[in-house]
């Protein structure tokens, strides 16, 4: 059965223009828990996103299932994407290729050694991804793609699948959520939380909040470096996103952009991408203990970590806030060692497993 079409359902024009593939359980749950911090009690409403598929939750997945039919559509034979060496982006686009289809090459950069990037590394060679050690100068990247992309009819999927068309996944989501609000199920959020690297989950969360006519204001935490999240980048990404969807149905507002209430929160980077600190610990460790919730401190506990930090403003102000949950909690059936042994890993990748 196909799960509803948040999206089509409101802008039918537009559903037809950008067609989606069933990848996701939907909608998510969206529920209010009661809350003791500091002696402060209050609720807060968790949006499990960790639930979307059975193959890989998490917040990836959305974006992929408009990202696929575009890649069909051109007759595409491969998928190739980019991420770090741990990327949840590049596991789960491997993962939902091989059910869609699709080879997969993924370009990976270094990272922090953590133990999900074994965990992560070894899932690619079991599912038989082409790995690809991706970094140095322009001239020496730009070769690389060339080596591995030329000729194999390849479709290529940005960082964090945040292509303006990825992030209709989340203007979806957005809607999925206000649906869930009239519902009576959770109240109208006054504030989100949301851990972002390339910005699409946020951006398309705060664009389809808008179309719902909600007001609530998105706190995109930042993940990544400031050389890829930054204000500049957010601005490009979500009026992209915003005029491709009026482009695509003059009915979606062409202001839409601008009704967007979204601000990037710098505070919880930390020393550097995949590097907790003390704060992000207490933010897992909070989770675990309070929420039954498990977080990483790549994305989840640094978002948590920003709404932990403003709760006794959020008291104060008697605040509605959203915690959106993005971190994958489907089981993955363990790689086969088999498989592994016979599989190429890239000996830049060599460091991961050392020790």
């Amino acid at each position: 059965m196909v799960p509803y079409d948040y999206l089509k359902e409101k802008f039918p024009k537009l559903g037809a223009q950008l067609p989606r593939a069933a990848l996701a359980t939907l909608p998510t749950p969206a529920r209010e828990h009661d809350l003791l911090l500091n002696g402060k009690a209050g609720r807060i409403a968790i949006k499990y996103d960790n639930l979307t598929g059975s193959i890989y939750g998490g917040n990836k997945v959305r974006k992929l299932e408009y990202i696929f039919p575009r890649a069909a559509k051109k007759h595409c034979l491969r998928v190739a994407t980019f991420g770090a060496a741990g990327s949840n982006h590049a596991l789960a686009t491997a993962l939902y290729a091989r059910e869609a289809g699709f080879d997969c090459t993924c370009f990976l950069s270094h990272q922090a050694k953590t133990p999900l990037v074994v965990e992560t590394l070894k899932q690619h060679l079991a599912i038989g991804t082409e790995l690809v050690h991706y970094g140095g100068s322009y001239r020496s990247r730009m070769q690389i793609l060339r080596e591995h992309l030329w000729g194999r009819h390849a479709w290529i999927i940005p960082m964090g699948g945040s292509s303006w068309l990825g992030t209709v996944g989340f203007v979806a989501a957005g809607l999925e959520l206000a649906t869930q609000i009239a519902a009576g199920e959770i109240p109208a959020p006054d504030r989100l939380y949301v851990g972002a690297g390339t910005m699409g989950t946020a951006v398309g969360i705060s664009l389809g909040l808008a179309l719902a006519g909600l007001d609530t204001e998105v706190h995109a935490v930042r993940v990544s470096d400031v050389s890829i999240m930054n204000e500049r980048a957010l601005r490009i990404l979500l009026n992209k996103t915003a005029m491709m969807m009026h482009r695509c149905d003059e009915s979606v507002p062409a202001e839409l952009a601008g009704r967007a209430n979204i601000k990037i929160r710098d505070e919880f980077f930390g020393p550097g991408y995949a590097q907790g600190t003390d704060a992000t610990e207490r933010a897992v460790a909070f989770a675990r203990d309070a929420l039954d919730l498990t977080l990483e401190i790549t994305y989840t506990g640094k978002a948590m970590s920003a709404l932990l930090a403003d709760w006794p403003d959020i008291r104060s102000a008697d605040l509605n806030v959203l915690y959106w949950h993005t971190f994958n909690s489907a089981p993955i059936e363990g790689p086969d060692e088999k498989q592994i042994e016979s599989a190429v890993l890239p000996d830049e990748f060599d460091r991961y497993f050392a020790g």
